[in-house]
């Protein structure tokens, strides 16, 4: 494929997948109608040229797996002269010997991986120390149960979300995340995923005594976005439907 016909196809599919998600929003109940749906282009493994071609066509939230790969592309020379306004997202398994890294690290929009204590005083710890700028973050919860998910159980939300919030001053709790199981047939009905993160919410509103709006849920990809969408998440992470299926990281 050439670089225009390239070009040309990630600029269609973000047109598609900016309908697809104005169409859901329709089915929202009323109460969740002023809740505006952000678009993340999972750019891992995908080479810089893709991520220019999505930022001029307008896309401007990035979301990244891997540190390493989000470090070497956030501070690509391209990246910081030709996309000021690119923000990331890190959206992977998170350690807590790697979080000095996002400390230092150029247009940083969330963490949203935060799923213990030890994580989120690393994550504090480390900005503190290089004195950064607050960074925003989501408490992740592992809504599957899968033992090879991260993340909190639904039960443990409330006092990681109080910990944020209250111990970890360099860190704003801006709401819940969830990768849920894979592969869910969504003609079965409404993700059960996507329903316990949205208790969740319920129950951290309702006990932290934060307003329903000021509570974000990050949920859904490609293949269930638009289900999210209409049981009220905030940001969607979409990889395939924009950049094609991504390739395999090679070892």
């Amino acid at each position: 494929m050439s670089g225009d016909d390239s070009s040309n196809s990630i600029k269609k599919s973000l047109i598609d997948v900016h309908i697809r998600i104005e169409e859901a929003k329709k089915k929202r109940r009323d109460e969740l109608q002023n809740i505006e749906p952000r678009l993340v282009a999972v750019s891992k493994t995908k080479p810089l040229e893709m991520i220019l071609e999505a930022y001029e066509s307008g896309q401007r939230h990035f979301g990244e797996n891997y540190v390493q790969e989000l470090v070497s592309k956030a501070t690509d020379p391209q990246i910081l002269e030709k996309c000021n306004d690119i923000k990331w997202h890190f959206i992977g398994h998170l350690q807590s010997n790697k979080a000095a890294k996002f400390a230092t690290l150029p247009n940083l929009f969330i963490i949203e991986t935060v799923h213990s204590q030890k994580i989120a005083t690393a994550l504090n710890e480390a900005l503190a120390k290089h004195n950064s700028t607050i960074v925003n973050v989501y408490v992740q919860v592992n809504t599957s149960a899968e033992d090879e998910k991260s993340g909190v159980l639904p039960e443990d939300t409330v006092p990681l979300s109080k910990f944020v919030i209250e111990e970890c001053h360099h860190l704003k709790f801006c709401g819940l995340m969830t990768i849920g199981k894979y592969g869910y047939d969504t003609s079965l009905g409404l993700n059960p995923d996507f329903i316990t993160l949205v208790k969740c919410k319920e129950r951290v509103c309702e006990e932290l005594n934060l307003s329903f709006d000021e509570v974000e849920l990050s949920m859904g990809m490609s293949d269930d976005f638009e289900q999210a969408i209409e049981l009220g998440s905030a940001n969607v992470r979409v990889g395939s439907s924009i950049f094609g299926q991504r390739q395999l990281k090679s070892k």
